[in-house]
């Protein structure tokens, strides 16, 4: 995901910066719960860039979406965003500190979608062939449902797909009898 050369240059100062004052996994997890709150709540956005909110009501509601008030390397942060007029760019710059922390750490971020509901057997075989497959580094595991696939699975780690669905092989299937 590009998410554009500036909020790149603020994510991988706060990266460094965190590194030097060994906080950098509190930043990431801080980062991870306002990626979260930005895509949970579309009017976030909205609010953070009005020009008709005030700084310190923005720097409260990016505290807020962080979940912490006393993390004294973020609210400097937020300081720094709100004296470059940058506040806007929050969202965009938390995922870009998610993106570099994740690859700085070897993260492998993957998601399973499924037909139905996964039980424990399921989750622990899917979990045993990606970490095979994924080797060294960790992985954090996002399960969905989604009842249109019919049956089956998808697996997406990072950006590679691998498509067992129902769903994926009948429009394959349909493709090969048209063509």
């Amino acid at each position: 995901m590009d998410n554009g050369l500036i909020p790149r240059r603020y994510a991988k100062a706060l990266y460094m910066t965190g590194l030097e004052k060994g906080s950098n996994e509190a930043i990431y997890e801080l980062m991870q719960r306002v990626d979260s709150n930005f895509a949970q709540h579309p009017s976030l956005s909205a609010t953070v860039a009005n020009p008709f909110v005030g700084e310190s009501d923005k720097v409260q509601l990016l505290v807020t979406a962080a979940g912490e008030s006393d993390n004294a390397l973020y609210g400097d942060f937020l300081k720094l965003l709100s004296q470059n007029g940058r506040l806007d760019m929050a969202w965009d710059i938390a995922r870009a500190f998610v993106d570099i922390y994740r690859r700085q750490n070897n993260i492998y971020r993957v998601t399973v979608v499924s037909a139905t509901t996964l039980g424990t057997a399921e989750k622990t075989r899917i979990e045993s062939f990606v970490s095979g497959h994924i080797g060294k580094g960790s992985v954090e595991y996002e399960y969905k449902v989604d009842a249109s696939l019919i049956g089956g699975f998808t697996i997406t780690v990072n950006s590679e797909r691998l498509d067992v669905s129902v769903a994926s092989q009948l429009k394959q299937l349909r493709l090969q009898l048209l063509g």
